[in-house]
Order: C-alpha cells, then structure tokens, then sequence
C-alpha cells in the first residue's frame, strides 16, 4: 500500500493550541505535527478522583494544628500529656493509612 497521508482537521481554541504547545516544549519537542501524532499514539489520560488526597490533606492540617497547640501548652505549663501524645500518634496513623490508599491507586494508573 505505500506510504499514503491522510489529513485529520480539528478545531481549536487558542487557549488549547497555547497549552498543546507549551506541553510540547516542555517534552523538549519542536515539530507540532510529530507531538500531536505521538501523543494521539502513544499517550494516555489520567483521571484522578481528588476527594482522598483532600481528605488527606485535611487531616494533615487538623493534626499540625493539634501538634501546635500541644507544643504551646508544654511551653506554657513545660509537661506534655500521654493522652495528647497517643492521640497525634492516632492521627498520624489513620493519615499513613489514607495516604497509602491513594499511593496503591495512584501506581495502579502508572
């Protein structure tokens, strides 16, 4: 059969031909063509649900602020509490285990 080209037009924003373009520099790429024809190949999408890592990450923020408070109690009365203690160490915990969720689902997209 050859070596026979077929043309496929599509329409584009500008904002859309402006960020096809930057990604494409950013892969280090010159040729416009070449890029979208790799990427309509070779490249895939990744779509990822965002309510665990913000789940993550608000309990992140609840537990920096325990940790200050208890760091502001022991410098004002100098003991800390075994029951303050235990219960970051709770917090920790359950935000190593959420976060471990979202890596397992994060290397089951790569």
């Amino acid at each position: 059969m050859g070596n026979m080209n077929t043309r496929i037009y599509i329409r584009l924003t500008f904002e859309e031909i402006e960020l096809i373009r930057s990604r494409m520099e950013l892969c280090g790429m010159r040729n416009l063509s070449a890029y979208i024809r790799k990427m309509a190949l070779n490249g895939y999408i990744i779509q990822m649900e965002m309510t665990e890592v913000k789940e993550v990450l608000r309990l992140l923020k609840i537990n920096s602020n325990n940790l200050n408070q208890y760091v502001k109690k022991a410098n004002e009365t100098g003991s800390i509490y075994l029951e303050d203690i235990m219960e970051l160490k709770k917090s920790q915990g359950e935000i190593l285990q959420k976060m471990g969720c979202v890596l397992d689902r994060l290397s089951g997209i790569m």
